[in-house]
């Protein structure tokens, strides 16, 4: 599978519809929000009302994925806001498990997000619940970082882990994805990737998507 999650970080905030209908009209699968609190990460983003204002134009899932402190508090706040798939870090939740449940119980699809040092083998227990794993491949809070090129070996270890406890989870890579590196990540077995300045930096943003997915 080849899906690609354009990073709402990387478009224009003054023209924010304007590249949400150009993200509806393009071969994305997803559109990837990333909300901070400027706490757990170095920077504050955006919340639950520019989500909303998001869903309203966006005709495709959006894939929320939160850069915050005890995420669990804000679960309900986020269905309502209109996220259709959530993932929280699993540097953050000290009740993981009964996070990953309660995603579910909103009825969205869940996920674990992991730093980049952050090693997949703690997922042993939680990746059967998962929906999506989301590796992180710079470290979280600001969009342009340069790839970590150890991703291909934590991509190739989530996919025999997920092959062994629960095939349909999908993978997904979120940091310093190019058209450079795509190939080769899809290839150690991610399903998702996220771009931000690929796309939005890009002369022409939708054939760039079209670039990742093939």
């Amino acid at each position: 599978m080849k899906m690609i999650s354009p990073s709402l970080l990387s478009a224009d905030f003054g023209n924010l519809q304007r590249d949400i209908e150009m993200l509806n009209n393009s071969e994305c699968d997803w559109l990837h929000v990333d909300v901070m609190d400027g706490i757990f990460v170095p920077n504050i983003s955006f919340g639950q009302p520019v989500v909303k204002h998001i869903k309203k134009h966006a005709r495709k899932p959006l894939d929320v994925h939160l850069m915050i402190m005890d995420p669990g508090r804000y679960v309900n706040d986020f269905k309502e806001s209109g996220a259709d798939i959530l993932t929280v870090h699993y540097e953050a939740c000290t009740h993981l498990d009964r996070t990953l449940h309660s995603i579910k119980d909103a009825g969205m699809k869940c996920g674990v997000v992991l730093n980049p040092h952050t090693p997949v083998v703690l997922l042993e227990d939680a990746v059967q619940i998962c929906d999506v794993v989301l590796l992180m491949s710079v470290n979280p809070g600001f969009g342009g970082q340069k790839f970590i090129e150890n991703t291909y070996n934590k991509v190739r270890q989530m996919k025999e882990l997920c092959m062994r406890k629960n095939p349909s989870c999908l993978i997904e890579v979120d940091g310093g994805v190019n058209v450079d590196n795509a190939h080769k990540l899809y290839e150690a077995g991610a399903d998702v990737l996220v771009a931000g300045n690929a796309v939005f930096k890009s002369q022409n943003p939708s054939q760039t998507i079209i670039e990742l997915k093939r």
